[in-house]
């Protein structure tokens, strides 16, 4: 990016065709508070508010696909500290090396207030003067009209885009509150004992799972992560949970609720290659009388059991992701254990900010501890991590001690 552009008085940015930043000047950077490193290649959501999120699939997505431009649009950006930032946002969409590419100009607004208070004193004053007046001014009384309208338009549309905003806003967290209804409580019995973590980056979350007691001695256990985040990862996260919660509840084998689940996805974006979505997950069938731990992964980080000893071992699988290739053969994986372990079920937003070794740690010295007891210093260390990183993603774990 020339320096011209890098230190222009205004926002600019190249964006992907799916949304990701290709470059980003250093005036928006300023703006957002961000560093470079940190936005590259990010998706455009990490930068915008929520309602701004679903506002820019509803309208900025079609205009730059069938209206070839995107002129004047109103949006709001979220810098690294949180703060809304109003712009003005002019879009084109250009080919370069064969992709197409969408070059933005984004002008922020904080000053739009003051000004329109200008323009409203400068209207009482002309009405003053033409009042002092015998003749008025034919033009300027027009142009005093034309005025009127402008602001009368403007009012309507601020009116509306904040009743849009209300609205979104209530719509986000009736769907947080129904998406977190369906998680199921902690099972504790003289057999096992089953705790849970789950928060999400924004108020909806591509994050899902669900552990059911299926009889006296079976334990059936899933946990999914689809890919990205907010309000699409989070429609396929609830359509996959109805199917999941049917099937394992009536004690469908492990690879028969896999493979359910990936013929699911497939069914879903069979004709719409742009709304593809794939979804890691790792199911677990528990069986307490054969002290055995039946499992498939599919793509998904690793569990970590932890037997009696202390030692830890890797629940992992070659099997790729749900919803990637058709036709793939799910085959379940056997653990044996001894009484006194404990498993640990994850999502990539817990490995991110602690890291493989910081996990591994805080189980190996914790080991004695109550698993509602690891559960908090887990916690604890993923809100010390996130302030340090300033980086959230949607984060769920399970932790299971078989007695």
């Amino acid at each position: 990016m020339n320096e011209s552009i890098n230190e222009a008085p205004c926002g600019f940015l190249t964006l992907s065709e799916d949304g990701k930043i290709l470059k980003i000047n250093q005036t928006l950077l300023t703006l957002l508070k961000y560093r470079l490193e940190q936005l590259h290649n990010e998706n455009i959501n990490s930068i915008l508010t929520v309602p701004a999120q679903l506002f820019h699939q509803l309208y900025f997505v079609p205009l730059v696909r069938h209206e070839k431009k995107v002129e004047e649009l109103h949006t709001s950006l979220q810098s690294s500290n949180g703060e809304e930032i109003p712009v003005i946002l002019n879009a084109l969409p250009k080919i370069r090396n064969g992709r197409t590419e969408i070059d933005c100009v984004l002008l922020p607004v904080h000053k739009r207030s003051e000004y329109e208070n200008e323009l409203l004193l400068a209207k009482k004053e002309a009405e003053v003067a033409l009042l002092a007046k015998d003749k008025v001014n034919e033009e300027l009384k027009e142009t005093l009209e034309n005025l009127k309208i402008k602001q009368k338009e403007l009012l309507e549309l601020n009116q509306q885009n904040q009743a849009y905003k209300i609205n979104t806003t209530k719509e986000l967290e009736l769907a947080r509150k129904i998406q977190e209804t369906s998680l199921t409580e902690p099972i504790v019995n003289e057999q096992i004992h089953i705790e849970s973590y789950y928060n999400a980056s924004n108020e909806l979350s591509g994050d899902i799972y669900g552990f059911y007691q299926l009889d006296s001695h079976r334990y059936g256990i899933i946990l999914l992560d689809v890919m990205g985040h907010g309000i699409s990862s989070a429609l396929i996260t609830m359509s996959l949970h109805s199917l999941f919660q049917r099937l394992i509840s009536k004690g469908v084998k492990t690879e028969a609720v896999m493979k359910e689940l990936d013929n699911h996805l497939h069914r879903l974006f069979q004709n719409n290659q742009e709304a593809w979505h794939y979804c890691t997950a790792i199911n677990l069938l528990i069986d307490t009388n054969e002290q055995t731990i039946n499992y498939i992964n599919a793509g998904h980080p690793p569990g970590i059991w932890q037997d009696s000893n202390g030692e830890l071992h890797e629940l992992f699988s070659k099997i790729p992701p749900l919803g990637t290739f058709e036709g793939l053969v799910y085959k379940t994986n056997s653990l044996p254990y001894s009484e006194g372990g404990r498993l640990f079920l994850y999502t990539d937003g817990i490995t991110d900010p602690l890291g493989s070794d910081l996990l591994t740690t805080l189980l190996k010295n914790n080991q004695s501890v109550s698993i509602s007891s690891l559960k908090n210093k887990i916690i604890q260390t993923l809100q010390d991590q996130k302030e340090a990183c300033h980086k959230s993603d949607d984060q769920c774990f399970i932790l299971v001690d078989l007695k």
